[in-house]
C-alpha cells in the first residue's frame, strides 16, 4: 500500500483511513461474490449461530476446513443446541471427537457448554473479554465469535489472515515472532470495520484459503493484487518466513491387546492429564524419549511394561505402529496378552465385549493398533 509508513521508533506499520477503507471496499464486494459455503456459516445479510460459531472454531483449531465438516454436522445433528451438548454424557463427546486430534479441545467444549448452559441460560455472552473467561476460548476464537456471531468490531487473525497480511506489506519478520506485527497491522481494518467485521474476517479466511494460498498463490485472481507489496517484490510465495523446523524426538512405548476367556478386551480411559486425556485407548505403556532424540541428547531408551501384565505370558506379536505428534514422533510395539477373567478393570480400565469395539471411537494412534489386533 502506497501510503503506508512505520515509525522509526515504533517500527508499526501505520495504514491511512483512505487505504484501509478501500481495501475493505474490495474485499467485502469479492466475499460477496465468491464466500465459500461452509455448514456454520449463516446465508448473506444474516449472523450466524453463535453455538456453531464455536464449534467450528474449536474443532478448526490446528485442523483443516474439509477435515472438520463432517465432524460438525454429526455434533449438530446429534446435540443440536448447546444445551444439548450440556447435557451429553462425556464419554459420548470424546467418543466423536475421535479423530480430530488435540483432544483437550473436547474435554473443554463439554466444560464450556455446561457453564453456559447453567450459569448463562444457554445463551453465549457477545464481548470479547467475557467470552475469553470461557473454557477453551483464547484470544483468537473470542475475537472470532464476536466479530462473525455479534458483529463487533474485534481484530481476527487465523493462519490464513496471517498469510494475507504478511504479503499485503511483504512483513520479513520470521515467525512466530512476527505474529504480532501482523496483528498490529490487521487491527487497523478491523478497529474501523464497523458494519461487517464478521464478514470482513470471513473474506479475508477465504481469500487465504482459495487464493492467497502458501504455494502457487493465483495472483491474478486477487482483488487486492494491486496494493500487495509482496506481489510487486515477487516473493509472495516466500511469506510468511517461517522458522526453521526443528528435529522431533522420538519417543518409544509398548502398546497391549488384552483378551480374556469372555471373549471380552480390555479398555482404557486415559486420565485427564494425560496427552489423549479423557479419550478410549488400549492399555499402553508411558511413552519414554530415546536416548539422543532430544535437543540435550537425554534420554531412556526402553520403557518399562504395565505392572498388573504377567510377563512370562505375554506375546509380543512383533509388530508396532508409528503416529506422528506435533511435537514428537512415537512407536508402540505390540503386544497380546491372554487375561484371566477377573484381571484388571479399574483406574479407567474396562472390559469390553470384541464385537462392540469400534475403531472410529479411538483417537488415530489406537486406531491404528486396533485395526492391527481386532
Amino acid at each position: 500500500m502506497n501510503d503506508c509508513k512505520m515509525t522509526a521508533k515504533e517500527q508499526i506499520i501505520k495504514i491511512s483511513e483512505k487505504k484501509s477503507k478501500s481495501f475493505r471496499g474490495q474485499m467485502l464486494a469479492w466475499y460477496d461474490k465468491h464466500r465459500r459455503t461452509i455448514p456454520w456459516r449463516a446465508p448473506e445479510g444474516e449472523l450466524s449461530d453463535p453455538y456453531h460459531v464455536w464449534l467450528s472454531e474449536i474443532m478448526c483449531q490446528q485442523t483443516t476446513v474439509p477435515a472438520v465438516i463432517p465432524y460438525f454436522l454429526k455434533f449438530i445433528q446429534t446435540w443440536p443446541t448447546i444445551t444439548d451438548l450440556a447435557n451429553a454424557d462425556r464419554d459420548d463427546v470424546m467418543k466423536a471427537w475421535a479423530g480430530l486430534g488435540y483432544y483437550a479441545r473436547a474435554r473443554n467444549l463439554h466444560k464450556c457448554a455446561k457453564l453456559i448452559a447453567d450459569d448463562m441460560s444457554g445463551s453465549f455472552p457477545q464481548s470479547k473479554a467475557e467470552l475469553q473467561s470461557l473454557p477453551g476460548i483464547g484470544d483468537y476464537t473470542s475475537a472470532a465469535i464476536a466479530a462473525i456471531a455479534f458483529n463487533k468490531a474485534e481484530t481476527v487473525v487465523d493462519g490464513n489472515i496471517e498469510r494475507v497480511m504478511a504479503r499485503q506489506f511483504n512483513i520479513q519478520t520470521p515467525m512466530p515472532k512476527a505474529k504480532k506485527e501482523i496483528k498490529q497491522v490487521a487491527a487497523q481494518f478491523f478497529e474501523r470495520e464497523k458494519a461487517r467485521p464478521g464478514d470482513f474476517a470471513q473474506s479475508l479466511m477465504d481469500l487465504g484459503s482459495a487464493i492467497c494460498t502458501p504455494k502457487n498463490p493465483k495472483c491474478s485472481l486477487c482483488p487486492v493484487v494491486k496494493t500487495c507489496a509482496a506481489h510487486k517484490h515477487g516473493n509472495a510465495e516466500m511469506l510468511p518466513i517461517k522458522a526453521p523446523k526443528k528435529t522431533k524426538p522420538q519417543k518409544r512405548g509398548y502398546i497391549y491387546w488384552i483378551e480374556n476367556s469372555d471373549n471380552q478386551v480390555l479398555l482404557h480411559t486415559r486420565d485427564d492429564n494425560q496427552m489423549l486425556g479423557g479419550m478410549l485407548a488400549l492399555p499402553c505403556s508411558d511413552w519414554i524419549e530415546e536416548a539422543g532424540t532430544s535437543a540435550k541428547g537425554k534420554g531412556a531408551t526402553k520403557p518399562a511394561h504395565v505392572s498388573f501384565i504377567d510377563q512370562s505370558a505375554v506375546i509380543n506379536t512383533q509388530q508396532h505402529i508409528r503416529h506422528s505428534f506435533t511435537h514428537f514422533d512415537l512407536r508402540l510395539d505390540i503386544f497380546r496378552y491372554n487375561a484371566p477373567l477377573c484381571g484388571t478393570a479399574n483406574d479407567g480400565y474396562h472390559w469390553v465385549e470384541r464385537g462392540d469395539i469400534r475403531a472410529e471411537n479411538f483417537p488415530t494412534v489406537f486406531k491404528k493398533a486396533v485395526a492391527l489386533c481386532h
